[in-house]
C-alpha cells in the first residue's frame, strides 16, 4: 500500500482555497479507494509544516481551532533521503515518529506551491508527485510568460501590457499614461503570479485603472493589464494526462454580462448577491453550463485550442485552460492556465464520466508514469575533469 502525502496550505493568498481542495477533493476520495495510506501535511501561513490525522477534518480550519492546534503541536521535519520522510517529535522523552512517503499529491494553490516551488523540492528529493512539473508550473502560473509562449505558438491572446511594481512605485503617472496610450477601456488588471482571481479588478476609466494597479501591485511584483473581449463568452477546459492528454467538458460559467470572476464571485457568492441566477451545474465557480452550449464547430475549436495550450506549456498530470470567445466573430483567445484547478474541477470530470475516486486514482497513475519517464533519463556524466585539480 503506497503512502501518499497530501500537502496543502502554504504561504499564499490562496491558502484557504488550498485547504478545501485538499480535504474535500483529494484526501476523502483517496481514502475511499482503501488502496493508499493518506497522510495530511499542512503548511501554515508562516511556512511551518504539520502532519497529523486531525488535519484531515475541515472543521479544524472552519472553526479557527487550527490556531490552537499549531500552538500546541510541534512542526514536522522533512528528511530528504533519496526520497521523503516525515519526522514528528512527540515531545515525550524525545520520542519520534517517522513516515516514509511514496508519492506526493500537492494541493498548493498560488505562490510557494503551485508556481513550481514545491515541485522543485520534490524533484530534488526524487519522489513522484501529481501534476505539472517545475517549468510548466512556473510558466502556467505566470500570466505574462504563458501568453508570450502561447502567442509564439500561433494562438491568439488579448492585447496586453505588463508593468513591474518598481515602475508603478517610481512613476505611477507614466505607468497609467503608457496603459491608456496602448490599450482601450474596459481593462482587466491582474497580479501576474496569482490564481483564484485574487487581486483582479476591472477598470472602465482612468480612476479605476489607478486603483486596480495599486491593488494588483499589493499582491505581486509584476502586473498585467489586458483589454476586455467584446461580446464575451468565457469558457474553461479541464485537461489531464501526460504525452497524450484528454479533455473533460468545455465549461461556461453562468454570470451576468456585467460581472467578472473576482474571488467573491468564485467562492463566496456563487454569482453576485450569493444567489443562483441561472440554471446549470454547481461547481467551484458557482453555476456553469457543463458542457457549454456552443455551436458544434466553435466547441470543437475551443477544445482543440485548450489541448494545444496544455501541450505548448509542457503541462502534465492536470491543469485547466481558460479561454475567452467573442460571440460575434467567434474568435477564441487564450486567457490563462491553472496548473492545479481548485477542487481539481471534480464537478466537471464527474460530468465527463470520472468519479472523484476515478479522478484521483488516474492522477496518481499519471504521476508514476511521469516519474518513471524522468527516472530513465541520464543524470550523471563521467569525465576526467576533477583529476586536473
Amino acid at each position: 500500500m503506497d503512502t501518499v502525502a497530501v500537502i496543502f496550505g502554504g504561504r499564499s493568498a490562496e491558502h484557504d482555497v488550498s485547504i478545501v481542495t485538499a480535504i474535500s477533493s483529494i484526501i476523502k476520495p483517496l481514502e475511499l479507494t482503501r488502496r493508499y495510506k493518506v497522510e495530511a501535511v499542512y503548511i501554515s501561513k508562516d511556512g511551518a509544516w504539520y502532519w497529523g490525522e486531525e488535519l484531515k477534518h475541515i472543521s479544524l480550519f472552519s472553526t479557527g481551532k487550527i490556531t490552537d492546534y499549531i500552538r500546541k503541536t510541534n512542526p514536522v521535519s522533512v528528511q530528504l533521503d533519496g526520497g521523503m520522510t516525515l519526522i514528528k517529535s512527540s515531545g515525550i522523552a524525545g520520542r519520534k515518529t517517522a513516515r516514509k512517503i511514496d508519492l506526493v499529491f500537492p494541493s498548493m494553490h498560488g505562490t510557494y506551491g503551485e508556481d513550481g516551488a514545491l515541485m522543485g523540492l520534490l524533484d530534488l528529493a526524487g519522489i513522484p508527485y501529481v501534476g505539472c512539473g517545475v517549468s510548466a508550473s512556473a510558466v502556467a502560473m505566470n500570466k505574462l510568460l504563458s501568453k508570450q509562449i502561447v502567442s509564439a505558438c500561433g494562438m491568439p491572446t488579448t492585447k496586453y501590457l505588463s508593468l513591474t511594481k518598481n515602475e508603478l512605485e517610481q512613476n505611477p503617472a507614466q505607468a497609467v499614461k503608457s496603459v491608456i496610450g496602448t490599450l482601450k477601456f474596459p481593462l482587466f488588471i491582474k497580479p501576474v503570479h496569482l490564481g483564484s482571481s485574487i487581486g483582479i479588478t476591472k477598470a472602465e476609466n482612468e480612476s479605476e485603472l489607478r486603483n486596480g494597479l495599486e491593488v494588483a501591485a499589493h499582491y505581486d511584483d509584476t502586473v498585467i493589464v489586458e483589454e476586455a473581449v467584446t461580446n464575451l463568452i468565457e469558457v474553461t477546459l479541464p485537461v489531464m494526462g501526460n504525452d497524450q492528454p484528454v479533455a473533460a467538458l468545455l465549461e461556461k460559467p453562468l454570470t451576468k454580462s456585467e460581472d467578472f470572476f473576482d474571488f467573491d464571485t468564485k467562492y463566496l457568492g456563487q454569482g453576485k448577491g450569493g444567489k443562483k441566477t441561472s440554471t446549470g451545474k454547481r461547481g467551484s465557480q458557482g453555476y456553469s453550463e457543463v458542457p457549454a452550449k456552443l455551436p458544434k464547430d466553435l466547441y470543437a475549436r475551443a477544445e482543440s485550442m485548450g489541448l494545444s495550450v496544455y501541450k505548448a506549456l509542457g503541462c502534465s498530470g492536470i491543469a485547466r485552460v481558460d479561454m475567452l470567445i467573442d460571440a460575434k466573430t467567434e474568435k477564441i483567445y487564450f486567457n490563462e492556465v491553472n496548473p492545479l484547478p481548485g477542487s481539481l474541477y471534480a464537478h466537471n470530470w464527474r460530468a465527463a464520466g470520472y468519479s472523484n475516486v476515478d479522478l484521483v486514482e488516474k492522477l496518481i497513475v499519471y504521476a508514476k508514469e511521469r516519474y518513471m519517464q524522468r527516472k530513465s533519463l541520464a543524470t550523471s556524466f563521467n569525465t576526467n575533469f576533477l583529476q586536473q585539480f
